[in-house]
């Protein structure tokens, strides 16, 4: 979900436009960008400064497909049976179900791994500290940077697929699926929620 001064977006529709190159040092470096953060250079701030992430930006269409494939398939299970009834009406006012078709036309998805752990040069296991926390800003900053960039996605956490698309990705056992962002242009059949956002004396305290 990505925020916009007045307005929250969450675009589950994606066109299948290619992705203009965001990626690119050139404007990455560009100082007049929100924040100097890549995939590539991962300048984001973290615990003890572990650097705690792996992105894995998929484009090959077979590979995304594939992943679809594992997310329709837990998902159903968790709309059907796993999550329960309360889960299935909360999520009801945004219209969503196993059905992921913008897996598939989004013309990039990024996987973020979490590192629960590191090595040392010599093998040993490195305490990757605060490493969900670090993640999870270096995420934001993301959010942000696609946003400036002109491109949309929605946050996505696959419930129970992590250990599935690890494998598929090649992923090592010391890193944990933490989020699925699918990246492109809004398609122009893209929906945006009619959602209320919480008033600032509900969210922020003055001390």
């Amino acid at each position: 979900m990505l925020m916009s001064g007045k307005s929250q977006r969450k675009v589950l529709n994606t066109s299948h436009s290619p992705t203009p190159g965001i990626l690119r040092r050139k404007w990455l470096r560009d100082p007049r960008n929100f924040m100097s953060f890549s995939i590539r250079d991962a300048q984001a701030p973290s615990g003890a400064h572990t650097e705690p992430w792996t992105f894995v930006v998929v484009k090959d269409p077979d590979m995304k497909h594939e992943i679809r494939e594992i997310i329709e398939e837990e998902e159903k299970i968790n709309y059907l049976k796993r999550m329960g009834q309360r889960w299935v009406t909360d999520l009801k006012k945004l219209r969503t179900n196993w059905i992921k078709e913008y897996l598939d036309t989004a013309p990039v998805l990024i996987l973020i791994f979490k590192q629960v752990h590191g090595f040392t040069a010599t093998g040993k296991r490195k305490v990757h500290y605060y490493n969900e926390i670090s993640v999870s800003i270096a995420c934001g900053i993301l959010l942000a940077a696609l946003q400036n960039a002109g491109l949309v996605t929605v946050t996505t956490t696959p419930l129970n697929c992590g250990p599935r698309l690890r494998v598929l990705l090649s992923r090592p056992t010391n890193e944990k699926l933490l989020m699925l962002l699918p990246v492109g242009f809004p398609s122009k059949e893209a929906t945006v929620p009619d959602l209320t956002r919480k008033p600032l004396d509900q969210v922020m305290v003055t001390v």
